[in-house]
């Protein structure tokens, strides 16, 4: 069975400082921005890996969704515990220097960690945690 990763979903509450992020930050190319009755799905991915991408979404565009439950993903997410994401780089001390200046909120600097990565933490503007890994 051949079966790969072709998107992961992340909230956003913000859809113009997510793309800003993840495109301007991050670096991600914009694959779609999908507007529908007020709402954005912005999807963006690495340049080199067209098969993968992150779909930032409204956090609580399914109908099916009460207001007790977008109060509670409302308030997860403000604390940055609704979701997050793992990427990887090759260039971790670069990769946070420019994440850094480009003012996103770190959570974490680069460090080596006891279960044998070294990695940092950072937070994007829906406060999704965001950790990214040194490739060794």
């Amino acid at each position: 069975m051949d079966i790969s990763i072709n998107a992961s979903f992340l909230p956003h509450t913000d859809p113009d400082a997510s793309l800003a992020f993840y495109r301007d930050v991050l670096g991600f190319e914009v694959r779609g921005d999908v507007g529908y009755e007020g709402m954005r799905w912005i999807t963006v991915g690495p340049a080199d890996q067209p098969g993968t991408s992150i779909v930032l979404e409204p956090p609580a565009s399914d109908p099916g969704v009460t207001d007790d439950e977008r109060r509670t993903i409302a308030e997860m997410m403000a604390k940055g515990t609704y979701a997050g994401i793992l990427l990887a780089t090759d260039d971790l001390d670069g990769s946070f220097a420019r994440v850094k200046a480009g003012g996103a909120e770190i959570v974490q600097e680069p460090a080596e960690q006891p279960y044998g990565v070294r990695d940092y933490a950072v937070r994007d503007p829906a406060g999704n945690m965001i950790r990214v890994q040194e490739i060794r």
